[in-house]
């Protein structure tokens, strides 16, 4: 009797829904895109697909990146936002993987994190659905948020870039706080 309260104890403690580790130990979840890592074909095909074009850099070994995905990518909620409206391509940190920006330069995963100021993962990236020519990601992002979050700021996150609200000149704090406040009312 204790073996089988101390298993449906231990595989209740496991995460229902986590992603599965690549060849180059990073979560590779469903909604996960395999691309060349041209981020204007990239944007293309994200735009094709009414999606918008979300870098999300991260890399091996990271606590914050598994906890994101073991705990806050699973939830219902974010999960359908990042499978219905995102078009997301994994950039690992420390990578080899080349990838052109949107001015055309060609860099690794790795120097291109350097290029863009990515200093902590997981970092998201979230691209407008044009970009000026010239522009980097860095540079054309509407936001770049890095760190671990709980599962309400990053389904605010993703609604609120999803519906433009940097565009109404809210800044993302103000939104979270608005949403904390309805969530919590009377």
């Amino acid at each position: 009797m204790f073996r089988a309260a101390l298993t449906a104890f231990l595989i209740s403690a496991l995460p229902l829904c986590a992603a599965e580790l690549g060849d180059d130990g990073l979560h590779k979840p469903e909604w996960l895109r395999e691309t060349f890592k041209d981020l204007s074909d990239d944007l293309a095909e994200a735009n094709s697909e009414g999606k918008r074009l979300l870098l999300l850099v991260e890399q091996r070994g990271c606590i914050y990146c598994t906890r994101m995905h073991e705990k806050v990518y699973p939830d219902a909620a974010v999960a359908a936002l990042l499978n219905d409206h995102y078009f997301v391509v994994q950039i690992n940190l420390f990578g080899d993987v080349d990838v052109t920006d949107f001015d055309g330069t060609m860099l690794s995963e790795k120097d291109m994190a350097v290029r863009w100021g990515v200093m902590f993962t997981p970092t998201m990236i979230f691209l407008p659905e044009a970009v000026q020519p010239g522009a980097t990601a860095a540079e054309a992002a509407v936001a770049l948020m890095p760190g671990a979050f709980e599962t309400g700021t990053t389904q605010a996150l993703l609604t609120w870039v999803r519906d433009h609200g940097y565009d109404s000149g809210e800044h993302f704090q103000k939104y979270l706080s608005s949403r904390i406040n309805l969530d919590n009312a009377p």
